[in-house]
């Protein structure tokens, strides 16, 4: 690679500085994983960019000790408002909906630079840093030596050699990792533009909830930033070509006269296409992709940013558990095999959504036409005493992923209620996922002796919580949680200890290494 400035060793090396880099980084230090962080910026990003957190990035958040802070800056959008062009159809709580599902119920809206900041102050405060200023120049895996990654970063200094075991690109769309290493990143990139505003003094849209608005060929969604009509303004407008620019006089005259909606000035406007990609891959040997990296799609469902937190959780403990933990380095594999097809799920339904927003097609003409103003009103009303609303904000706030725990249920086709899943949430079970790592729950009334029994054997600690009874875990039984709050397993008291060593076997973990045991409650 050439003569060089420095020569770093490292275990594990994050190029990209964005949430989802920066929240890997996050976990890898506070697991004691030594990582180095670089970026080619000069700092954490100014723009406001992504902006939703999701309820179950807010729990991921709260297990990391982060949420305090995010808390303190978001506004919380309690309802979603349907419409079309300038008439509102009503308010649907999505707070209310969402309130036994989660302790963070609703959408928290925060902008990306101070979502970044957050994560970069934790950063520190664990001990970690960015190497700010150091863009990615190459990436090689020699076929021997003791590192199974070589980078080289530009520094101001100088070229910056790092010798990793581990390379994870969270460096976006544009991603060199994925580049060099050649991983094709599939799919399609939309013809129409995208508008975005971080807009003040707005008004035409219901307060504190997120707008979405159908027009006959346009389409408008909003977001509330802030009290007293600052919103964040995403909207298509239809072209005759697709190299015709559009700039925000454009933009804010459609705003008006189709939709109704006004606004004083705006500190941010852009313009984009939407791509719907997902990379062909999300490991390469040493080398891993994480969020913008690994997929790409449309902001309808306010999804983006909170998948590649999810990538960053998942794959952080994963790394921390194969270099800390002695778990089998088999266990990596997991990470592709769980998120990328949440990501393929994920594209292919704002695909759809998009396509009905912005298609021209009779039937998503008839649906932005006809069906949005007669049946949406309609749903307004009903769903919020539907029994399936709870199902619906579950989708919405990704606290409904499942993961095959096994090859065998796997095979089998068939998603269970529990296993696979994040862990339901009770109202008093989730502080102790702070320790980030496997654990066994029982709820309600629990033998004693099997808890006893099954702690020894597997050496982990036990945590048992009162029943709830629209809780979908069952009093009596045995539940593995993983370090990520995933269910790995349930068994009953006689069954639990070797359900729960073949599950431990499917994650490359040795029970020896999984915890240290104990009960508790």
């Amino acid at each position: 690679m050439g003569d060089f400035a420095g020569d770093v060793r490292t275990e594990v090396l994050v190029v990209g500085a964005g949430p989802t880099g920066l929240l890997l980084a996050a976990v890898l230090t506070r697991l004691g994983v030594d990582v180095v962080l670089t970026d080619g910026k000069s700092g954490p990003t100014r723009e406001s960019r992504a902006l939703v957190l999701q309820a179950r990035t807010m729990e991921i958040l709260d297990q990391l000790d982060i949420v305090e802070p995010v808390l303190a800056e978001t506004t919380t959008a309690t309802a979603a408002c349907p419409g079309f062009e300038r008439t509102s159809f009503g308010r649907v709580p999505i707070g209310r909906i969402g309130a036994g599902v989660s302790p963070f119920p609703g959408l928290h809206v925060l902008e990306q630079s101070r979502t970044e900041s957050i994560l970069v102050d934790q950063l520190d405060r664990l001990g970690g840093t960015v190497l700010w200023d150091h863009p990615l120049a190459g990436l090689t895996t020699p076929v021997e030596g003791h590192s199974a990654v070589e980078a080289e970063l530009n520094g101001p200094d100088g070229p910056l050699l790092v010798r990793a075991q581990y390379c994870v690109g969270t460096d976006g769309a544009s991603s060199l990792v994925r580049k060099l290493r050649g991983i094709p990143f599939e799919g399609i990139t939309n013809e129409h533009t995208f508008y975005v505003a971080d807009a003040h003094g707005v008004t035409g849209l219901e307060p504190e909830a997120v707008n979405i608005r159908f027009g006959t060929d346009d389409f408008l969604i909003s977001f509330p930033m802030a009290p007293g009509g600052n919103d964040r303004l995403l909207g298509t407008i239809r072209l005759s070509d697709v190299h015709e620019v559009v700039t925000e006089a454009a933009a804010r005259s459609k705003l008006s006269h189709v939709f109704g909606v006004d606004y004083d000035s705006a500190s941010w406007f852009s313009t984009y296409r939407i791509s719907h990609r997902v990379a062909a891959r999300f490991r390469d040997g040493p080398v891993f992709l994480a969020g913008d990296a690994g997929h790409v799609h449309s902001p309808v469902g306010a999804q983006g940013m909170n998948t590649g937190l999810q990538d960053a959780h998942n794959l952080g403990l994963a790394l921390a558990s194969v270099l800390r933990k002695n778990a089998d380095p088999s266990a990596l594999d997991r990470y592709e095999a769980e998120r990328r097809p949440v990501a393929l799920r994920l594209v292919s339904t704002t695909d759809r959504a998009f396509g009905i927003v912005t298609g021209a097609s009779a039937f998503s003409r008839f649906v932005r036409r006809r069906a949005s103003r007669v049946i949406v009103p309609i749903i307004v009303g009903v769903v919020p005493r539907l029994p399936g609303a709870r199902r619906l904000f579950e989708y919405l706030s990704q606290t409904r992923i499942h993961y095959w725990m096994s090859a065998e249920a796997k095979a089998t086709g068939r998603r269970g209620r529990v296993v696979g899943r994040r862990l339901s949430w009770t109202g008093t079970n989730f502080d102790v996922l702070r320790s980030l790592d496997w654990q066994i729950h029982g709820y309600g009334v629990v033998d004693r002796r099997d808890a006893v029994r099954i702690t020894s054997a597997l050496r982990l600690p036990f945590h048992r919580f009162p029943a709830v009874g629209s809780s979908k875990l069952s009093p009596g039984r045995f539940y593995l949680v993983r370090p990520d709050g995933f269910v790995a397993a349930e068994a009953a008291g006689g069954e639990a200890i070797a359900v729960f060593r073949r599950a431990l076997s499917e994650h490359g973990v040795r029970p020896e290494h999984s915890g240290i045991g104990a009960v508790t409650g």
